[in-house]
């Protein structure tokens, strides 16, 4: 018999996630901070919503937090009327979230003294994957307890690794989303050049994608940078909260991230502008405004 399962979080991401879980026949206790959210989606999927995070623990065993960032999971979990306070022995959360991997530990160490355990699963993929259940899950955890959460992880992701110890997931994301903020810069750059040079940006991305050059970004973003429409995927705000993760564990390790320092800050300018909200494939839009040139 499936174990019952609580979701915590219903936004761009948790929403999709948790809508394949009931698909897959799982039977869901959710809870999201705009109370509407977790009663639309029990209305529309036969999940049970409820009160409070402590709500979703007493009546799941294993609880899965999809949320912004390290200080929403620390109040959903050790917070007033939290995951901790409802937890049960041998339940087991699963974080899958993209938060500092020093939290992740702090909270971990936390559940373990309520004889439960804790898994740091963040994912890659962006909406389309959550939708499509296709989306890259990076574990840190027990080997057991990876195992136990598997058939989860399984409907939620089409890629899915057990990186390593408590923490060795958050590590896993930040060295991803180095590389996607990365790639997206660039091929911002060779959009700007190539147009402002007479090539038509969608003959651009076709040339590149079938090169050395070929990447996932211009497969995922193509019709956001040709259109110009970029609606939230996955905002640059939350982008740049994860390279600020990426830049501080640098720090810590002394390891040197030049680059991503500069999209760092290109990420940064774009909240100041106004642009925060828009998916961080609209870091083009940050060259398009230094070059005083649009594509298209």
């Amino acid at each position: 018999m499936a174990e019952k399962v609580g979701f915590i979080g219903l936004g761009i991401m948790g929403r999709p996630m948790a809508e394949n879980l009931v698909k897959a026949g799982y039977d869901l206790v959710v809870h999201n901070r705009t109370r509407e959210k977790a009663e639309d989606f029990a209305s529309k999927t036969g999940a049970q919503a409820a009160k409070s995070p402590k709500e979703v623990a007493q009546n799941s065993e294993i609880i899965i937090t999809m949320l912004p960032d390290s200080p929403d999971v620390e109040q959903v979990v050790s917070g007033e009327d939290g995951v901790l306070e409802g937890l049960g022995e041998g339940s087991l959360l699963v974080d899958m979230s993209t938060i500092s991997p020093v939290v992740t530990e702090e909270l971990a160490r936390k559940v373990e003294e309520k004889g439960a355990s804790m898994l740091d699963a963040p994912v890659s993929g962006g909406d389309v994957g959550a939708q499509q259940g296709t989306l890259s899950i990076m574990v840190g955890g027990s080997k057991e307890d990876f195992e136990r959460a598997r058939p989860l992880f399984d409907v939620m992701g089409g890629t899915v690794n057990h990186v390593g110890p408590t923490g060795a997931g958050q590590v896993t994301k930040a060295a991803n989303q180095i590389v996607v903020a990365l790639t997206i810069e660039a091929v911002s750059e060779a959009l700007v050049l190539g147009a402002k040079g007479g090539v038509a940006p969608e003959k651009i991305l076709d040339v590149l994608s079938g090169g050395l050059a070929g990447n996932k970004v211009m497969e995922v973003k193509r019709e956001k940078f040709l259109s110009h429409t970029f609606d939230p995927g996955f905002r640059s705000e939350l982008h740049h909260k994860d390279l600020g993760i990426a830049l501080a564990a640098g720090r810590e390790y002394g390891i040197a991230l030049p680059v991503t320092a500069i999209v760092d800050q290109m990420l940064l300018a774009m909240q100041k502008k106004g642009w925060g909200g828009e998916d961080h494939s609209a870091l083009l839009r940050v060259i398009e405004d230094l070059s005083q040139y649009e594509i298209g």
